[in-house]
């Protein structure tokens, strides 16, 4: 039933496309504008009918009239010639198999509203230069026979305008211009001529009567023809949603039965697997179960026996407790023997730690006096030594030229060191400053006076000094240009 409308409609739809629609428009003068050619290489018969072309009847817009361009458009074309017109496509459009060109009167509104129109042709390679370039051709009898304005237009398959050209006339050349010389003969030829033309016209007249009747007539029957195709189309439209609705409710349901199918069959192989696998725990605890009866059994008979040696380790621990007990009253007393003996001890330690404490304070203070008495000591030979230098500086002399020579008597005087003119200036002050600082000196380790010991300057000087000097206490190393910080070293270890 399905293929049976099926081809119905499609019998419909090739009957309703090769039935002619404009006839209706059809009129004296445009006569031969309905049929277009099928082709640019021969004229078409009354007989043939061509597809008419893609049109919209929506006002448009004038955005898309710059995509193509025409060119070499004349102001006006003489009437029984071929017009060619020729246009360029831009690199913004790309033609199409169902685009083609109309001749349009100035002041239309939709692409409906052509006069007649060429089917172009589609360039082998829309890339070259050539490809741009495009031209068609417009017959004779097709081109309208009156002197208003009309423009060509570019029209694609959706029916959109992509160029638009500037207005043109069909009209003769200006007689005005032109001067006619004709004999008798050639005007009763061409009095003939009007009559043969205006008797075919006539003829054409009738015919195009007849052909507006027939037209009516095929209106109708089309008419009537598209509504029962449309009833058609909505039956085959209704009946095949309902088969595919049935079709489509048909597979679900078998997918469904399937997918239970499956699951069922998997359930039931799960359940086997499941009812083996409790069969062998079943199995394995009867077993299981045969081995914890055998086990108590065996518990309860250790039981007893723990309950036997549990009474035997009760004597034993009554007896262990009371020996412990002894031991606890032996080890409190030996404890307080004990904490006696370490009081006493550390009472006598204390002691001992309050006479280290006051010895360390008055060696503290004996330390604080000795620092004074150095640095009283140093702000001394400060003073002397810039005594020194103000004196050689008043005598002219400086300090570092002249060699120094310690006096070897208490009798120093001028005539007795022949280096110095005026004498030793320091003779007195040495003199008067040495039993002080003999009376400090003493050694660090055995409390001895360096009285006995002390060398004057001149030996010293004479001597060969040595690089380093070391700590006797604890051999710690000092360079021999820092004898007084090696000197305090040694003097810190007797405090």
């Amino acid at each position: 039933m399905i293929s049976i409308l099926v081809r119905l409609l499609l019998f419909l739809t090739c009957l309703e496309w090769n039935v002619p629609r404009n006839l209706s428009q059809i009129s004296d003068n445009r006569f031969s504008a309905v049929f277009c050619p099928l082709s640019h290489n021969r004229t078409p018969t009354m007989e043939e009918t061509v597809e008419d072309p893609p049109t919209s009847a929506v006002l448009l817009d004038h955005c898309h009239f710059s995509q193509v361009i025409f060119n070499s458009v004349e102001k006006f074309y003489v009437p029984g010639g071929d017009v060619t017109c020729y246009y360029t496509l831009t690199q913004q459009f790309i033609p199409r198999r169902k685009d083609w060109i109309g001749i349009f009167r100035v002041g239309w509104k939709t692409t409906r509203e052509y006069y007649t129109f060429m089917w172009v042709s589609l360039p082998v390679d829309l890339n070259s230069h050539s490809a741009k370039q495009q031209e068609v051709q417009f017959k004779a009898y097709y081109l309208p026979k009156d002197d208003e304005y009309y423009q060509f237009c570019y029209v694609d398959q959706d029916g959109v305008v992509r160029g638009a050209s500037i207005p043109f006339q069909f009209r003769p050349e200006n007689e005005e211009d032109i001067l006619v010389v004709t004999t008798q003969g050639e005007v009763e030829e061409i009095e003939q001529r009007n009559k043969e033309l205006c008797k075919e016209n006539q003829e054409l007249k009738d015919t195009c009567v007849s052909l507006q009747k027939q037209n009516s007539d095929t209106q109708a029957e089309l008419h009537k023809t598209q509504e029962e195709l449309e009833i058609l189309k909505s039956t085959a439209q209704k009946l095949e949603q309902e088969a595919k609705a049935q079709k489509d409710g048909w597979e679900t349901e078998l997918l469904q039965l399937k997918e239970q199918n499956q699951k069922m069959s998997s359930e039931n192989e799960k359940m086997g697997v499941r009812v083996e696998q409790l069969q062998a725990q079943l199995s394995t605890r009867e077993k299981e179960m045969e081995k914890l009866v055998q086990g108590d059994q065996d518990k309860t008979e250790q039981l007893e026996r723990l309950n036997k040696e549990n009474s035997q380790l009760l004597l034993t621990l009554t007896q262990q407790k009371e020996r412990q007990k002894k031991l606890e009253q032996t080890v409190e007393e030996k404890l307080k023997q004990e904490e006696t003996t370490t009081l006493k001890k550390q009472q006598a330690l204390k002691d001992e730690n309050a006479g280290l404490s006051k010895k360390l304070s008055e060696n503290k203070i004996i330390y604080d006096a000795l620092q004074k008495e150095k640095e009283r000591l140093e702000r001394e030979n400060d003073l002397l030594k810039r005594e020194n230098s103000r004196l050689l500086s008043y005598m002219g002399l400086d300090f570092d030229s002249l060699p120094y020579q310690a006096p070897t008597s208490d009798q120093g005087g001028a005539g007795q060191n022949p280096a110095l003119v005026y004498g030793n200036p320091y003779s007195g002050i040495q003199e008067s400053s040495a039993p002080s600082l003999l009376a400090v000196k003493k050694c660090p380790t055995c409390k001895s006076d360096f009285a006995g010991d002390i060398l004057d300057f001149t030996s010293e000087q004479q001597r060969p000094q040595p690089l380093c000097l070391s700590c006797p206490i604890c051999d710690k190393t000092f360079p021999a240009k820092e004898k007084q910080i090696f000197e305090d070293h040694v003097f810190c270890h007797s405090l």
